[in-house]
């Protein structure tokens, strides 16, 4: 195993050493280990692959910053990313690593005042940071001129193509000189890349970093397992828990994104949220105000936290499970950047363990599991801070008049029941036990089929090949058994059969009422193996992972009349 390299070693200057060592970097990541050497060489154009979360914005923006002549008041290198977000996160991270250099670093995008870009690039860019579609913009009106251009940066190369931006790299790459260098990142290499670098790259050198190094040893990686109702409930044990939460929450969809993040607020929370129908304005004010603290909780969508690069994140939650392990380490990359130690936790039903192990295997991380915070712990810890914040309130002195106000009620009452009467009146709602809702454990033993909440898991042979969905399955139930549909918990659809969990006295009434003569039942106690999800039932009724049922499915299922 090869030693590893410092900053130190890279071949950068003085001032930009300097400048790491105020950010706070310790060391370079593989991916700056290997292309800043060669960028400062400048003896052939580079096509890395790198994913998000390799510091690979430094990767480029370190070298770029030694090679910029601070003399000449013109544009030397233009970077192009996919989406507004990244084109900004990337202009602030390299005008955090200039230092003292007097070199101008200007951002140009859809969505912001073409006036106030054409003044600020008229005053003199050294390097331009944009999408593709404004770059164009500028170039059409004259605002922007590539003809002194030494460098061309594409980040993100694979997204600008999915984006459909091939035509717009095409039609910018005309308005640069040949000699200039060109960068190329992209996460993956499809064909489409290829074919661009042969095409306008001519001779490059190819610098890969291998999957293994994408997680980082700074996060600790945990899962709950929870039902799906019980996961805002859990969200705010874990922020009411930490002393200081940061933290980015992911969630599937747009829907999602708004309702949680709504929820939060209501509860008091500091928490915003972004996705793509948030205009341009409100997403910016948004990000400001999450960068500076201002709010402590960022609900996001995938797509809508791209160039998200914030290095002191104490947590990423994976609110939703991502849809697959590179989304995964996308997510997780946001914390323990820089130094810092972070949290990545993800939530889970019983029905996504096998997919949680999947991504797990092949993200080759290690994601253990925890318990969600009891409440006794959280008020603990709410008690604990409250303490240190009156002892230093004590410590740095009080007005008088408080002091008056404080003997005059001494004289009337007793000293601890005036005491503790401010305690409730101040924090009645953070130590009250009764704001904290309950968490059902879903964890399933092995070897008892019923739950410590008196319920039982039972298998139903039904699913949404057969026209139901939970509500209708909990109707079909219900038209057989009289049962309350509030009994019947934890429902979970899935394409060929489908999970319930209800009391457990009920159980056995429901297995009979849908037992037929002659038939293979529909409705069967699970074992625990089989309610962990799809792919976990395999009895004699031939279910197949991949195939569902080896026999046609029955069509839409009708209700007993």
């Amino acid at each position: 195993m090869s030693e590893k390299l410092s900053f130190q070693d890279l071949g950068l200057s003085a001032s930009t050493l300097a400048a790491i060592e105020k950010k706070g970097f310790e060391e370079p990541t593989a991916i700056q280990a290997k292309t800043i050497p060669v960028m400062l060489k400048q003896e052939s154009n580079i096509i890395a692959q790198a994913q998000t979360g390799t510091g690979k914005t430094a990767a480029f923006g370190l070298p770029l910053l030694d090679l910029i002549d601070t003399r000449g008041h013109y544009v030397q290198a233009l970077i192009l990313a996919p989406t507004r977000e990244l084109a900004v996160q990337v202009s602030e991270e390299i005008h955090s690593l200039k230092g003292n250099k007097d070199l101008q670093v200007v951002p140009i995008y859809g969505g912001q005042s073409m006036d106030i870009q054409f003044r600020r690039l008229r005053k003199g860019a050294n390097i331009v940071v944009g999408t593709p579609g404004r770059v164009i913009d500028h170039l059409n009106r004259g605002t922007l001129k590539l003809d002194k251009l030494a460098h061309l940066i594409l980040d993100e190369a694979d997204e600008m193509l999915n984006m459909g931006f091939l035509e717009d790299m095409e039609e910018i790459m005309k308005h640069t000189p040949e000699e200039k260098r060109t960068l190329l990142f992209s996460a993956t290499m499809p064909k489409r890349i290829k074919d661009l670098a042969h095409k306008y790259m001519g001779e490059y050198e190819l610098l890969a970093i291998e999957k293994e190094t994408l997680t980082t040893n700074l996060t600790e990686q945990i899962y709950y397992e929870v039902k799906h109702s019980d996961k805002f409930e859990a969200l705010c044990r874990i922020v009411d828990l930490e002393e200081s939460f940061y933290g980015l929450v992911f969630c599937r969809t747009k829907m999602d994104v708004d309702n949680t993040a709504s929820h939060l607020m209501e509860r008091g929370y500091d928490a915003e949220a972004i996705h793509g129908d948030i205009s341009q304005t409100q997403r910016e004010r948004t990000l400001g105000k999450f960068r500076k603290q201002k709010i402590n909780i960022l609900v996001a969508t995938d797509v809508a936290a791209r160039g998200i690069d914030i290095n002191n994140l104490t947590h990423v939650i994976n609110y939703s499970l991502p849809q697959d392990p590179e989304s995964y380490v996308h997510r997780i990359g946001r914390t323990g950047r820089a130094g810092n130690h972070g949290t990545a936790i993800t939530f889970i039903t019983p029905a996504e363990y096998r997919r949680l192990m999947f991504i797990q295997k092949v993200a080759k991380a290690d994601i253990k599991k925890a318990k969600v915070p009891q409440v006794k712990d959280i008020i603990k810890a709410k008690r604990k801070k409250i303490f240190q914040d009156l002892e230093k309130i004590m410590e740095t002195g009080m007005d008088d008049r408080f002091h008056k106000w404080a003997e005059k009620l001494q004289e009337e009452h007793n000293a601890p029941d005036v005491l503790a009467a401010l305690l409730k009146y101040s924090f009645d709602d953070d130590v009250n036990p009764d704001n904290y809702g309950e968490i059902q454990d879903v964890s399933y033993s092995p070897k008892k089929q019923m739950d410590s909440h008196g319920k039982s898991r039972l298998f139903v042979a039904l699913g949404k090949k057969d026209g139901l969905n939970a509500r209708g399955l909990v109707d079909v139930i219900c038209d057989r058994v009289s049962i309350n549909p509030r009994k019947i918990d934890d429902v979970q659809v899935m394409e060929n059969f489908s999970f319930i969990t209800v009391p457990f006295e009920q159980a056995e009434e429901i297995v009979k009422s849908f037992m037929e003569k002659g038939k293979k039942p529909l409705i069967t106690h699970a074992k625990a193996k089989e309610s962990g999800g799809k792919g976990s039932y395999n009895r004699d009724r031939g279910y197949n992972q991949d195939r569902g049922y080896n026999k046609k499915p029955r069509g839409s299922y009708k209700r007993k009349k």
